[in-house]
């Protein structure tokens, strides 16, 4: 008797070759859609990291550099709840390359006016503004279009390629956009426009749909009857609804808030200054929490093989009050990255995970929307960790810091001890059309 072909499964054997299960890394279009949205990604953080110099240099104050960051956040988190809607009733792979079309447009006439010098504070705004709104709209087009592109099976190992993309921009992204900062102004804005472009290029060679069929129109008897219209807050009804996704999603906005990577690294940075650690120090600190992220994400497809969810989703919602705890102790700077290295890790690896989810739970008809509420939740809830980092260093100092951040984590943990999580199924064994 003849083997099985590698990588296709018993029940694919002999089926048409067009319905073999590909490796992930043979599927073009998924790979497309992945270096067009890492190439957009990219584009983003080397722009965004230009904002706050740029208004540095113009004003020299602090506070109008850190406002831009927190309107990126409020500008993103509140159009992707429309833009998610969108995702749903339009074609995704238009949203992706239109998008990537206006920021390139907008980058590239903004980079102009820096290299010239016609830049102001309200300019900028506008700018970040207009930017985060295609983001908001980008964002749920780009993750809801992979529960098409790839099998049920293979839904876990996209996400987690989906978590590299994210962590690896923001890594090589600032690097990028302070080193053509320095060349110029407008460098970073040119170069960002650059990247755009390539991204909408590599768009158009997505070749499958992007959405699934839409519902045949009702026959003439069924037309006077009653017709759900598609809303924008059916996202959040489905997500109430559906248990394991409405516990993930309570704790990711807790999560947020406690411990996001702007609020803990002014913590850190914070702490460190008032420990007696040096600049250097300090940088290596950070490097070092920094790389949890991305190592997380890098190790997510591995983890996620060998691992029952609810082993990740423990680690997941109790490392941060733990080691929030064991940072009011830790005396020296460099440990205090490891324990924060520690917190990030979980990132890649649970976002990974919670995606898959979404993309077995949620019908393809309300994977924008779905999508657009997460964005929304994620994003919103990181303005008021960051600004209750400030507040409560400035007044009562980082135990007080480390320890607020011990209890949020563990009020928003606390659903997830929970017979829904201790029994849940792997995302693939849930799929829904």
């Amino acid at each position: 008797m003849m083997s099985a072909e590698p990588n296709v499964t018993e029940a694919q054997i002999g089926a048409p070759p067009e319905k073999r299960e590909l490796p992930l890394r043979r599927n073009r279009d998924f790979q497309a859609l992945w270096i067009g949205e890492f190439l957009a990604s990219v584009a983003k953080e080397s722009a965004e990291i230009a904002y706050p110099l740029l208004i540095l240099a113009e004003t020299g104050s602090a506070t109008w550099a850190g406002a831009v960051g927190s309107v990126q956040l409020l500008t993103a988190g509140l159009l992707s709840i429309p833009g998610g809607s969108i995702a749903d009733k339009f074609d995704r792979k238009l949203i992706l390359m239109v998008t990537s079309a206006v920021r390139m447009v907008l980058l590239a006439v903004f980079g102009v006016l820096a290299t010239t010098g016609h830049v102001s504070v309200p300019l900028v705004m506008g700018l970040a503004v207009l930017s985060s709104a295609c983001l908001g709209v980008q964002q749920p087009a780009g993750l809801a279009a992979i529960k098409q592109l790839v099998p049920a099976s293979q839904l876990t190992q996209a996400t987690s390629q989906t978590q590299i993309r994210f962590f690896g921009a923001t890594v090589v992204g600032p690097p990028i956009g302070g080193w053509f900062y320095g060349l110029g102004r407008g460098f970073p804005f040119l170069s960002a426009a650059v990247a755009f472009l390539a991204s909408w290029v590599v768009f158009f060679f997505i070749r499958k749909p992007t959405q699934a069929p839409m519902a045949p129109e009702p026959a003439a008897e069924e037309a006077a009857a009653p017709v759900a219209k598609s809303r924008p807050l059916d996202g959040f009804r489905f997500i109430i609804r559906q248990p394991i996704l409405g516990r993930m999603i309570f704790w990711v906005m807790g999560s947020n808030m406690a411990f996001n990577h702007s609020g803990v690294f002014l913590a850190l940075i914070a702490t460190a200054h008032q420990r007696g650690a040096g600049d250097s120090t300090i940088g290596v600190t950070l490097a070092v929490a920094g790389a949890g992220g991305l190592t997380g994400a890098l190790l997510s497809n591995f983890l996620l093989k060998r691992l029952r969810p609810v082993v990740v989703i423990m680690y997941a919602t109790w490392v941060g009050p733990v080691a929030a705890v064991l940072l009011i102790v830790v005396p020296n700077a460099i440990p205090l990255g490891f324990l924060v290295a520690l917190i990030f890790l979980r990132a890649g690896v649970f976002g990974a995970l919670f995606m898959s989810y979404i993309g077995a739970l949620v019908p393809d008809r309300l994977q924008g929307r779905v999508i657009g509420v997460v964005m929304f939740i994620s994003l919103i809830a990181q303005p008021l960790g960051i600004f209750g980092v400030g507040a409560i260093f400035d007044n009562a100092g980082p135990a007080w810091v480390f320890g607020t951040m011990a209890i949020v984590g563990t009020v928003f943990a606390l659903p997830m001890l929970s017979k829904t999580i201790f029994r849940l199924r792997p995302p693939e064994e849930l799929a829904v059309a």
